[in-house]
């Protein structure tokens, strides 16, 4: 079965960007910081403007997913509280927090709801995608599927991180297991890879071998 992720909705997210933006409160991010679903018991959305930023899952410390465009986060948080996962900045960034109940409100002024529908299904729909990728998968597909992913980042994204490094934070894969099918599709000329395990490019990588 041949899996890709699901179409990121633009014109709704910046809809719900710029009607969030004018009541919302800059917040200073540095690389590795915790943003929290609440603060002083008030849940929170975060508009991020510029910059990266990763859902972790509680349990284990797994990244689940990275966002390196404008984002919104904590709605489905807001609405239905799970707390099974938390935000963390990447790297320093513009981002923005207002409290859940002021952001619906504008949302609900400026009849946005359909708006914040899509977008949560899509991110409804990346974790459909991210479980096919990954969920009683053989290894090389798993690595595969990965690498294609990162050759979608810009260069300088993917000139900050190892391969290795990348999908051991999105997986429970062992070095070894990872290092053998980069080997391969490096062997292959399927890959460039940079001294240090950085992924220059990727050309078209055969679903198996």
């Amino acid at each position: 079965m041949h899996t890709t992720p699901p179409t990121r909705p633009e014109a709704s997210i910046k809809r719900i960007f710029s009607a969030l933006k004018p009541v919302s409160t800059p917040l200073e991010v540095v690389p590795n910081k915790r943003l929290s679903w609440e603060i002083k018991d008030i849940p929170q959305l975060y508009i991020v403007e510029r910059g990266e930023i990763s859902v972790i899952r509680v349990s284990d410390g797994l990244l689940i997913a990275t966002s390196y465009d404008q984002n919104i986060f904590g709605m489905s948080e807001a609405i239905q509280p799970m707390r099974s996962h938390y935000l963390r900045s990447e790297k320093s960034g513009v981002i923005l927090r207002v409290d859940a109940s002021v952001g619906f409100d504008v949302i609900r002024t400026q009849n946005l709801w359909e708006d914040v529908s899509i977008v949560l299904s899509y991110y409804n729909g990346y974790l459909f995608y991210r479980d096919a990728l990954v969920v009683q998968q053989r290894i090389y597909k798993i690595v595969r599927a990965y690498i294609l992913e990162m050759a979608e980042l810009s260069v300088e994204s993917r000139l900050t991180i190892p391969i290795l490094e990348y999908i051991q934070k999105r997986t429970h894969l062992s070095r070894s297991s990872i290092l053998n099918a980069v080997q391969i599709l490096t062997n292959g000329g399927y890959i460039e890879v940079k001294r240090g395990g950085y992924l220059l490019k990727a050309g078209k990588i055969p679903r198996d071998y």
